[in-house]
């Protein structure tokens, strides 16, 4: 009855958990993550699922068809099961991320490609499953249990990669109250696996049948549920880093655009100040100019340059001079200083004070009216 239960929740549990488990690694293969950090979810569901199935095949063989556990089908397909679980996870552990070197078997499992791994781990246990087959079939004294041999050792080894693999995860997400149900997966994996090689024929010799039955199906349902939890809370506590990390990668590169963007605007603040000083500059220096180049006529000289304008193209320095009733040397002398002043040099000269005079509106100072 015991071990009816045992197959019919080990396959009910197990293949439910195994079909969620592979629709969140699609889920989490379609984000975009890389196929390392997410191929431990794949392998995980893998060894989950191949419990399930194992089981349910148990369970239609022996509530179905009243087959007996003992049975050599029945074992000969529980160490297939066993063995072929072993290797998924063996495959899975070295996606569990932790600080530090990796385990021997760990380094051992990425020497090779997955495909190269599984070809070599089957064929190892298909040569030592082919010896202990052909002991047991041509000796009358071995029990078909014996062969639960091959598994022991290697669910044992299995048991304690995955113990550290668990206890570095754990201690690299800040989790250390976790080792304890890590090692107590470790020791009912021992206790399950030793259970096996025990001939349900020698059971009764040393304690009731019903009893071993239970503590079996006890030990086999209580490894895989707290495998099952502690593989849930690794995986939320990796999805929970995970986005935290890529909270922090974005944030990261935010400030770094912000940093960025502040040294643009401190440059383009440096270069706008440096214009801008320039402007200043350059106005000043037109301000001393014009201080400099201003030109102070006088109310007479002004007078000059407006008769000059109106009628220095028509009129010689005598008519005007003669007009505005001064000497003609008087008048002279006012041009020669209104030349000094104003810098008009060369033959030229009468031409540029009379266009000087029209440009600054100094034909309004003239005094003369007419001119015959």
């Amino acid at each position: 009855m015991y071990t009816t239960l045992e197959y019919a929740v080990t396959a009910l549990v197990c293949l439910i958990t195994a079909i969620v488990i592979q629709r969140i690694y699609y889920k989490e293969k379609r984000t975009g993550n890389t196929a390392k950090d997410i191929k431990g979810i794949m392998w995980f569901g893998l060894a989950i699922f191949i419990w399930g199935f194992g089981a349910l095949i148990n369970l239609i063989v022996v509530a179905g068809f009243d087959g007996l556990p003992s049975h050599k089908f029945l074992i000969y397909l529980g160490v297939v099961i066993s063995l072929l679980n072993s290797m998924f996870i063996l495959l899975s552990l070295p996606s569990i991320e932790h600080q530090g070197k990796p385990s021997i078997v760990i380094s051992l499992v990425e020497r090779f490609s997955e495909r190269e791994f599984a070809i070599l781990f089957g064929g190892v246990m298909v040569m030592l499953a082919f010896v202990f087959i052909a002991s047991s079939s041509f000796s009358d004294s071995i029990n078909n249990s014996f062969i639960w041999l091959i598994d022991i050792p290697v669910s044992i080894v299995v048991a304690f990669a995955l113990l550290n693999q668990l206890n570095r995860a754990f201690t690299n997400r800040q989790m250390r109250f976790m080792y304890l149900p890590s090692f107590a997966l470790f020791v009912l994996i021992v206790i399950a696996v030793t259970h096996r090689i025990v001939p349900y024929n020698q059971v009764p010799e040393t304690i009731s049948f019903e009893s071993w039955s239970l503590i079996g199906a006890v030990t086999a349902l209580s490894f895989k549920f707290l495998f099952i939890l502690l593989f849930s809370i690794l995986l939320y506590s990796w999805k929970f880093l995970s986005e935290k990390e890529q909270r922090q990668s974005e944030l990261d590169t935010t400030l770094e655009k912000k940093e960025a963007l502040e040294k643009v605007v401190t440059q383009f603040r440096i270069a706008n100040e440096s214009h801008l000083d320039t402007i200043n500059r350059l106005k000043e220096e037109l301000s001393t100019i014009k201080e400099i180049t201003k030109v102070e006529l006088s109310d007479r000289q002004k007078e000059v340059l407006g008769n000059l304008g109106v009628w220095g193209n028509e009129k010689s320095y005598t008519d005007i001079a003669e007009a505005m009733h001064i000497s003609v040397d008087g008048f002279q002398a006012h041009i020669h200083q209104i030349k000094k002043t104003l810098n008009v040099k060369g033959a030229e000269g009468k031409s540029q004070l009379i266009q000087y005079a029209k440009d600054h509106h100094l034909l309004s100072y003239a005094s003369i009216k007419e001119l015959k």
